[in-house]
């Protein structure tokens, strides 16, 4: 019997199935013995051991600069040649805001500290905080990442950015709990950032007649004016971003007149924008590249929906291929971008079903838009 069988067998016979890591290492002669035997040998993973190991995967992936790229799996469990290539990255210059990166880094780490004590994801986080609040340009705004150039260097509310680095900077600077080991000059710091980057938010709202509404998904980063970022991706009122902008705004506590207003000019946007009648359904499409297309259908008995971009001025929604020229339909786009985006959603339901009352009722307690 081959030595990698024989201590299969025996771990069979000697440590019942329930026995786990935990209880190995009580006996760590044994332990290093069948782990140096059966090299593939696995036990069961502790929820504080899991915690560790997913923490440890994103300090891998922190850049020197301080902070992450996106869409990295952090569930993953890299082969040493793949460390070796992460590790090989971290020079690089793709550490973004975009897709959640780098504060959702920021919190995660901050569980971890607070779990374990470690502290490396203490020094990380803190490394992280610091290249938020340097990447903020004076007037409050922030670009899509670190170093941007081309349209990332514009203020960017899309995909959540800047309300997602605004979010753990203001919790940073209030949450005592959850953040008790940040010292107070560098609370101090996070909420003059917080309150810079409301005063930018607040100039980037897009106004029509003198009306306030809502937000494009990029703004100029000198004169707050709405950008285009990709070739399908125009300046407009964004449906869904702006959700988040104004959520994050009704969250502030004794808001100014002009924040009211703000919140205010967006709801009445939202209601006036809402389209009815309609919902976007998946047809089974034989042959097409993803065997199914997006189709828009009446339907007298949905609910209201928004679109992803609306032509300022009119609210008419925009749909675009990526020959960058906007159409009226869904249908009027390639099969490309129509099924490889999101141009519909209801984005605005819970906004103006419960957020809204809510906020309404403590803040503006005698003016309803909605009414």
């Amino acid at each position: 019997m081959k030595m990698g069988r024989l201590f299969s067998f025996l771990m069979k016979i000697m440590i019942p199935r329930e026995f786990t890591r935990r209880k190995l290492i009580r006996f760590p002669g044994l332990t290093a013995l069948l782990l140096l035997a059966v090299p593939s040998l696995t036990f069961q993973v502790y929820p504080e051991e899991n915690l560790q190991r997913k923490t440890d995967y994103i300090l891998l992936y922190q850049r020197d600069n301080g902070g992450w790229p996106k869409n990295y799996d952090r569930d993953q469990n890299p082969s040493a040649q793949e460390v070796i290539n992460i590790r090989a990255k971290r020079g690089g210059n793709d550490a973004t805001f975009d897709n959640g990166a780098t504060h959702t880094e920021v919190r995660l780490l901050a569980d971890a500290f607070n779990s374990t004590g470690n502290i490396r994801y203490k020094n990380a986080l803190l490394k992280g905080v610091e290249l938020m609040l340097l990447t903020q340009y004076p007037n409050g705004g922030w670009p899509q990442r670190p170093n941007a150039s081309g349209y990332s260097k514009h203020i960017t509310f899309n995909d959540g950015a800047m309300i997602g680095v605004m979010t753990t900077l203001r919790d940073l600077a209030n949450d005592r709990d959850a953040y008790s080991f940040i010292d107070e000059r560098l609370r101090t710091r996070c909420r003059n950032a917080v309150e810079k980057g409301i005063l930018c938010i607040l100039k980037c709202q897009i106004s029509v007649d003198g009306k306030r509404t809502a937000w494009c998904a990029q703004h100029d980063e000198k004169t707050f004016a709405p950008r285009k970022a990709r070739s399908y991706e125009l300046a407009s009122i964004s449906g869904a971003e702006s959700v988040g902008i104004v959520r994050f705004l009704m969250q502030i506590e004794k808001p100014s007149p002009k924040i009211i207003a703000a919140v205010q000019g967006a709801i009445r946007w939202f209601d006036e924008a809402k389209l009815t009648g309609i919902r976007e359904i998946r047809m089974d499409s034989k042959g097409s590249p993803k065997g199914f297309d997006k189709v828009v259908v009446k339907d007298s008995k949905a609910p209201p929906i928004w679109a992803r971009f609306y032509r300022i001025g009119t609210n008419q929604p925009i749909f675009c291929s990526r020959d960058g020229i906007p159409r009226k339909t869904l249908a009027g786009i390639s099969y490309e971008r129509r099924n490889g985006y999101s141009w519909l959603g209801y984005w605005g339901k819970d906004l103006l079903a419960k957020d809204y009352p809510a906020w309404q009722g403590e803040w503006a307690l005698h003016h309803n838009v909605l009414r």
